[in-house]
C-alpha cells in the first residue's frame, strides 16, 4: 500500500519526500505509521523502476531537495493497482481505504464500480471478530459488554459503507457510457 500511496500522490502533483510523507501519515499514518525506513527505499524501487522520476531542486534552507514525480510507466502501474486490486486491498479497512484515495484516478467508471463491487460483495459475507461452534457471534449473544460494543459499531459502521457503496455503484454506472 506504501507504493501505492506514492504512486496515487505523484499523480496529482510532484512532491518532495518529506511532502509526501506527510500526506501518507495523514492518510493513514495514525493506524500504519510510515518510517523514513520503509519510505525512502520504495521511492528507490520505484525510481530504479522507472515508475518515478526525480530532480534536485533548492531547499527553503541550505539542503537542496529531491522532487519525485510520476513517470508514464509509473501511470500504468497505478492504473493497473487500481484496476486489479489484491484480495486484501479489498477487504483490510486501512487498504482499503488507500485505494478508495485514489480510485478517482481510474477513468473507465465500469472497473471503478467492479473494485467497488468486489468490497461490497466481501462486506456482504457474515462475518465476526468472534466465533462459537464456527459460526459468527452477534453482537446480542456475545455475553461480553465490551465484545458486544466492537460487535455494534462494526455492524453499524458495515451498514453505513454498504450503503454508500451500493450508492455510489448505482451512480457509476448510471454515469458510464
Amino acid at each position: 500500500m506504501l507504493e501505492l500511496s506514492i504512486l496515487g500522490f505523484l499523480s496529482e502533483e510532484p512532491l518532495h519526500g518529506y511532502e509526501l510523507k506527510e500526506r501518507i501519515k495523514a492518510l493513514s499514518g495514525h493506524v500504519r505509521p510510515v518510517s523514513d525506513g520503509a519510505l525512502y527505499p520504495a521511492i528507490t524501487r520505484l525510481v530504479d523502476a522507472g515508475k518515478l522520476d526525480q530532480r534536485t531542486a533548492p531547499g527553503s534552507s541550505a539542503a537542496p531537495r529531491r522532487i519525485l514525480s510520476l513517470t508514464d510507466r509509473g501511470r500504468e502501474d497505478l492504473l493497473e493497482r487500481l484496476r486489479h486490486p489484491k484480495q486484501a486491498e479489498i477487504t483490510d479497512q486501512v487498504r482499503f481505504n488507500t485505494l478508495l484515495a485514489f480510485l478517482r484516478h481510474l477513468p473507465d467508471r465500469q472497473e471503478q464500480a467492479a473494485v467497488l463491487r468486489r468490497r461490497l460483495d466481501f462486506l456482504r459475507t457474515p462475518a465476526s471478530f468472534f466465533y462459537r461452534d464456527g459460526e459468527p457471534v452477534r453482537a446480542e449473544d456475545s455475553g461480553d459488554l465490551f465484545r458486544e460494543g466492537m460487535l455494534r459499531v462494526a455492524r453499524a459502521t458495515g451498514e453505513a459503507e454498504r450503503a454508500w457503496l451500493t450508492e455510489a455503484i448505482t451512480r457509476l454506472e448510471a454515469a458510464a457510457p
